[in-house]
């Protein structure tokens, strides 16, 4: 899979992001970057958060360091790459927003990621055999809008900054990206865990029936789906941050999960419209 001609990532080009200023690009679909500015990410006096796009090889590289500290050291998923690297064929098509942390008299530390496939960079026809979820779901009710969605995966958090400000300024990234480009749709997986024998995953799902489950003409189907039916229901599930945050910014639940064999989790496909 390739990237379309004449539309390369925009991690290529110059940025300057902090977090008193924050500039982003315009990708290749938008016509003029803006400039937006956030209110300044202290943990205490001295520490910083800067989010910013990759701009090189060196960036993209500490992100997929993170990824596999995260994904493979803690959660003990089994990650494609070399050792020490989470890193996949998608890696080189995608854009790579980076949280860094700086401390002063230290180098700055990539904290927070979440990769993005904007559609240029998806020549696939159909256009859902050229993401990342298409190995999890059946993509084709998505297909009709995959021109104007963007695929958001490989997000993280290093243990120890959760909590704080990295995910929040990682979802305004994200939304700041989608709106210089002109772009409605955003689509993504939310892990859960199966350490309580999915207890929460079942009533994870239970919830979207009622609340959060998308149209019948978006609902996928998991290639290898979790037995929900079987399971059963946790009183008070506990729902991931990351899949918290899809819900209250109003993202659909596209079906039910599918299970990760890789990192061993159950993953929820969430679309969410900026459009609607």
């Amino acid at each position: 899979m390739a990237a379309s001609a004449g539309a390369g990532p925009v991690r290529s080009r110059c940025i300057n992001v902090t977090t008193s200023q924050m500039y982003l690009p315009a990708p290749p679909s938008a016509s003029l970057s803006r400039q937006l500015s956030p209110r300044p990410s202290r943990r205490n006096g001295s520490d910083e958060y800067v989010l910013r796009l990759a701009t090189g090889q060196a960036d993209v590289l500490a992100a997929q360091a993170l990824r596999y500290t995260v994904f493979a050291l803690e959660m003990g998923a089994v990650t494609p790459g070399p050792p020490g690297l989470d890193s996949d064929r998608f890696d080189d098509l995608c854009d790579h927003l980076v949280v860094w942390h700086r401390t002063p008299g230290r180098p700055a530390e990539a904290v927070g990621t979440y990769r993005l496939l904007p559609p240029h960079s998806n020549d696939q026809h159909p256009r859902a055999t050229g993401l990342n979820a298409d190995a999890e779901f059946g993509l084709m009710p998505m297909e009709s809008i995959l021109d104007g969605t963007v695929e958001v995966g490989r997000a993280c958090v290093r243990a120890d900054h959760r909590g704080g400000p990295v995910l929040p300024m990682l979802w305004r990234g994200i939304a700041s990206y989608l709106e210089l480009a002109g772009y409605r749709y955003l689509l993504g997986c939310a892990p859960m865990d199966l350490t309580d024998g999915g207890r929460s995953v079942a009533a994870v799902w239970d919830l979207a029936l009622r609340e959060h489950l998308a149209p019948a003409h978006r609902r996928c189907r998991p290639r290898n789906p979790v037995p929900i039916g079987r399971m059963p229901r946790a009183n008070t599930p506990t729902i991931p941050p990351l899949l918290r945050g899809y819900l209250r910014m109003g993202a659909q639940v596209c079906g039910p999960p599918a299970h990760d064999e890789m990192s061993g989790t159950a993953d929820f496909l969430l679309l969410l419209d900026l459009g609607g």
